[in-house]
């Protein structure tokens, strides 16, 4: 299978999904009189992100994701979100990146070099390697700390939220 077809709408699904848990999350403070700052800046630990960065992270990671495999620059988007609203549209933008990408670019070239600066060092892969090891488990990573947040501040999320839509597989 291209890379093409278990990377870009893999991405484009998780933004789905994390546009969908936020619109819970929204509807749940404001049916709880809550500020939706409660949730926006909520974080399970100290030393962890709040729901905004995590959410910020998570396009991050599509769009330097899908950037990379296409071999193209990383667009930057600035982070200045403070609002539902104006997470839902960084995530909008980020799928409309995503979506702007040529599945020739992202499956022209195998061995193509990825660099990716992670604090002081700077880590090397080829594109199948990136997006297994490097790409995907961090895309994911904080998805499920944003789902993990907005539950630990009961927004009532399970694990079909975190799945998303699943029409498309067909019953056994």
């Amino acid at each position: 299978m291209p890379l093409s077809q278990v990377s870009i709408p893999v991405f484009v699904r998780g933004l789905n999904v994390l546009a969908a848990l936020l619109r819970k999350g929204e509807a749940h403070a404001r049916e709880q009189g809550l500020p939706p700052e409660q949730l926006l800046q909520a974080r399970l630990a100290p030393d962890m992100f709040n729901l905004v960065r995590q959410v910020q992270s998570v396009s991050d990671a599509a769009k330097a994701g899908g950037a990379r495999l296409a071999g193209v620059p990383v667009p930057g988007m600035p982070d200045t979100e403070t609002t539902f609203a104006e997470l839902q549209e960084r995530i909008a933008k980020t799928v409309r990146f995503l979506e702007s990408l040529s599945p020739a670019d992202v499956d022209a070239d195998m061995e193509r070099p990825i660099e990716v600066k992670a604090g002081s060092i700077v880590l090397k892969f080829t594109p199948v390697p990136y997006l297994t090891t490097f790409a995907l488990p961090n895309f994911y990573f904080h998805i499920t700390t944003a789902y993990d947040i907005l539950r630990n501040q009961g927004v009532p999320l399970g694990k079909m939220d975190y799945l998303g839509d699943l029409s498309f597989a067909a019953p056994a």
